[in-house]
């Protein structure tokens, strides 16, 4: 305690703080990387004139609301303000679309990750860049408003993804970690910058369209972990602490998206490490040690961090219908008077989900509140469906939610490991899918057929993620790798708990997965038919 109180009171302590889909938390930590206190706030996305979407209101109140939660820990705990701080981080979910003009306002409502209204342009971008382009890239978001004649792209002078935004603001620098830019646009990872013969084509193709820009000139600056990503200004200071304690002047680190922060928070930064990140929506990342042999739409080519080339299997949808089914719940035991404490409450669903049947006893479930692109599912309808003779019990339906929120996951890992055998040394959970013990770790280990490790840190997240990129940067020794950093300075000696496969789940997951593959026309029949 004494010790947590003396690093905040003598500015030592790194602040973490990342945007995610459903909370933004922040996490301090202390010269040993080891949480000492954290924030939280609570928002959620809509859907708003066919874009899926946060407002600008919702990003700073949401950023402010979470900061003041850190403070309120810090003094109940320490008892001491935090006026300065060693370096800060910011991390979001990755991709989307935020376009601005010359006077730095936003040109349209920022677009998600979540939003599948880019087929066109990714597919014509993929066959032009002859490189995979993902409906969530920026880059997609910005041909298709091309393609669309929207009013808003010729007076677009500057675009970036939410963390950079966010980054930006706070310090007055327009930069964007590697790993977040490779969300935007594709990265030649021998240069650690964006592909020149990719820009000079897209610039190319919208030429005839005559707009007063190239693309150079519209993203980000990259910056690589370690490196430094400028200051917190004054106005920054006062934009994060309404307070008017914290200082100016803190350094901060690049910026990165929520997939670099999940690699860094598993120690997943090196050849053949892979680890999967579980909540809102859920993606496996495994460290290449080969470019792919072919394109395939399921699969991402991003970066790690410092700019190593990662296949990301990226799934828009995965804990969102089990919390949708946890809240009818709760409001059935609300309605007989009984306690609904939402831990107890998710736990108890959570080890249900164990007692069903592997093959969830006939009951069939897809969980996508939005589309799914691995899946070809332009918008989401969650479904159950069961036939007379399904064993329709609690805990076969919960196992059937947790198998649904796995499956297009799975049929993106397979192509992976089982077509382009990417080797994967280990793979480690984190998210809120892990955070009841066993139970996750066992039903994604069923899932993705391999050992899943699941460290103490792993609730912890990106913002803890991105606290660790925060203090590489503040504290790294000269030419020390990340890898190297976060191995023997980090996690040395902290291997995680791990759970192997168990045959039965296994053969139960592949039964459900034979149903869920076979039904995908139901959901795509829906997604054309009921609306309302």
């Amino acid at each position: 305690m004494n010790s947590a109180r003396e690093c905040i009171e003598n500015g030592q302590a790194v602040l973490g703080i990342e945007f995610g889909s459903t909370r933004i938390k922040a996490v301090l930590i202390d010269g040993e990387h080891t949480p000492i206190a954290s924030g939280s706030h609570e928002w959620e996305n809509r859907l708003e004139n066919g874009f899926w979407t946060y407002s600008l209101e919702d990003i700073w109140t949401g950023l402010r609301s979470c900061y003041r939660s850190l403070l309120k820990e810090v003094r109940e705990r320490y008892g001491v303000p935090v006026k300065r701080l060693r370096a800060i981080g910011l991390s979001a979910m990755m991709h989307g679309y935020m376009a601005f003009d010359e006077e730095g306002e936003l040109l349209t409502p920022f677009r998600t990750w979540r939003n599948g209204t880019t087929g066109p342009a990714s597919e014509a971008l993929t066959e032009l860049f002859q490189y995979q382009i993902p409906q969530r890239w920026s880059i997609a978001h910005l041909y298709q408003a091309v393609l669309n004649k929207e009013e808003h792209v010729p007076a677009i002078r500057f675009m970036t993804t939410l963390a950079g935004y966010v980054h930006w603001k706070l310090t007055g620098e327009k930069v964007l970690g590697i790993g977040d830019a490779s969300g935007m646009f594709p990265i030649d990872t021998k240069t650690k910058q964006y592909d020149p013969a990719m820009l000079d084509r897209f610039d190319a193709l919208v030429k005839d369209e005559g707009y007063p820009w190239r693309l150079r000139e519209l993203l980000p600056v990259i910056r690589l972990a370690g490196e430094p990503a400028g200051a917190l200004t004054g106005e920054g200071a006062r934009l994060l602490d309404e307070s008017g304690e914290l200082e100016a002047g803190i350094p901060l680190c690049p910026p990165e998206g929520d997939a670099g922060t999940g690699m860094t928070a598993t120690n997943s930064v090196t050849v053949g490490a892979g680890n999967v990140s579980a909540g809102t929506s859920a993606f496996v990342m495994v460290v290449l040690d080969k470019p792919l042999q072919r394109i395939h739409p399921e699969i991402d080519l991003v970066t790690t961090p410092d700019g190593s080339l990662v296949g990301m299997v990226h799934a828009n949808n995965c804990t969102s219908e089990i919390n949708a089914w946890a809240g009818l719940f709760k409001e059935v035991l609300e309605s007989f008077g009984a306690s609904a404490d939402p831990d107890r409450l998710y736990s108890t669903l959570y080890q249900k989900a164990l007692e069903g049947a592997g093959d969830c006893g006939g009951l069939l479930a897809y969980g996508f509140l939005s589309g799914e692109n691995i899946v070809n599912v332009a918008e989401g309808r969650p479904m159950l469906v069961r036939t007379p003779k399904s064993r329709f019990t609690l805990a076969n339906l919960m196992r059937a939610q947790f198998s649904a929120s796995l499956g297009a996951l799975k049929i993106g890992m397979d192509i992976l490991t089982k077509e382009e055998h990417a080797k994967v040394l280990k793979l480690y959970g984190h998210g809120g899918f892990f955070k009841t013990p066993i139970v996750g770790q066992r039903l994604m280990a069923a899932a993705m057929e391999t050992p899943i490790s699941v460290m103490e840190t792993a609730g912890e997240g990106g913002a803890w993620g991105i606290a660790l990129l925060a203090a590489y940067m503040a504290g790294k020794k000269d030419n020390e790798a990340l890898g190297d950093y976060l191995s023997e300075r980090v996690f040395a000696g902290n291997g995680g708990s791990s759970l192997e496969p168990v045959k039965e789940d296994v053969e139960g997951f592949s039964h459900f997965m034979e149903a869920f593959k076979a039904g995908l026309f139901l959901e795509r029949e829906a997604a054309a038919h009921v609306g309302m």
